[in-house]
């Protein structure tokens, strides 16, 4: 028998259904019943439906606007987060993606950064703050450290414009190989949430990179912060082994896999995407 709190869940998880269900036949900016229409549809309480609601604004699946009811939210695109075989180079995402930059200069490099990039603290770098647009509405707030004796001409330019690494390749000689990026929750500070147009303390993404040369040597340190209503990671697992190679020995879980659910004797193959919200 289920306890008053647990029926409460699953009347709401069966207005979230109903809800996903609403949002998948309809299209982006398309509006959805009332409140009212919707707690009467469903036999429910409006707390009991707002509560469900929530979720799905939170998610980015829905928007509320203030007098004029709530509305489907914009469509995502994907874009990979594999670097491809060539070169570490991320493709496209559809929409256009630009950047203003917020602040560029030279400072030390300090005790934090100096150790992210194997640097005497007393080192210059180039330190740059810029926002990230996806068609005009902003993304995220990326803030990149470069040793600055690495990219002695680096133009504000190159910092607006284009693929940073194919700059770094072309005009600076520098070739990028690797890259080790992390991944966490976060909540925007009130600075960020001015800037990306959010609330405070609205969910966030944090990606932390440091990425390497040909040589090994670390040339950036990049810490981002991405909006949580706007941005998704999605992970594509492929169990098995193509035909003729031994399948791997599992050394220990993935994120989000508790230990034995996946088949022992298969192998992992683990793909990140990103999706992104757009405007219309």
């Amino acid at each position: 028998m289920n306890s008053g709190g647990s029926g409460a869940v699953l009347k709401r998880e069966r207005v979230r259904d109903h809800i996903l269900e609403l949002i998948e036949s309809l299209s982006p900016g398309d509006a959805i019943p009332s409140e009212r229409s919707l707690c009467a549809a469903l036999n429910v309480s409006r707390p009991t439906l707002r509560a469900a609601v929530d979720e799905l604004v939170a998610a980015g699946l829905l928007v509320r606007e203030h007098g004029r009811g709530m509305f489907v939210a914009p469509e995502k695109i994907t874009q990979e987060l594999v670097p491809d075989q060539q070169a570490m180079a991320v493709p496209q995402a559809s929409g256009a993606w630009t950047s203003r930059l917020l602040e560029f200069t030279t400072i030390a490099a300090g005790a934090r950064v100096g150790r992210k990039l194997h640097l005497s603290p007393a080192a210059d770098i180039v330190y740059v703050a810029r926002l990230r647009l996806v068609d005009g509405a902003p993304m995220a707030i990326e803030h990149l450290h470069i040793p600055a004796d690495l990219v002695p001409a680096l133009t504000a330019q190159e910092l607006e414009a284009g693929d940073l690494y194919d700059h770094l390749h072309h005009r600076h000689g520098i070739r990028v190989s690797e890259a080790v990026q992390t991944i966490e929750p976060t909540v925007v500070s009130p600075a960020e949430a001015r800037i990306l147009a959010v609330p405070h303390l609205s969910p966030a993404l944090l990606f932390e990179r440091l990425t390497s040369d040909s040589d090994g040597r670390a040339v950036e340190y990049v810490h981002s912060i991405y909006r949580g209503d706007r941005y998704r990671i999605v992970t594509r697992l492929t169990l098995g082994h193509s035909a003729g190679q031994e399948p791997a020995t599992p050394t220990g879980s993935l994120p989000g896999i508790p230990p034995g659910v996946l088949p022992q004797r298969e192998s992992v193959v683990l793909t990140a995407q990103g999706d992104v919200h757009t405007e219309r």
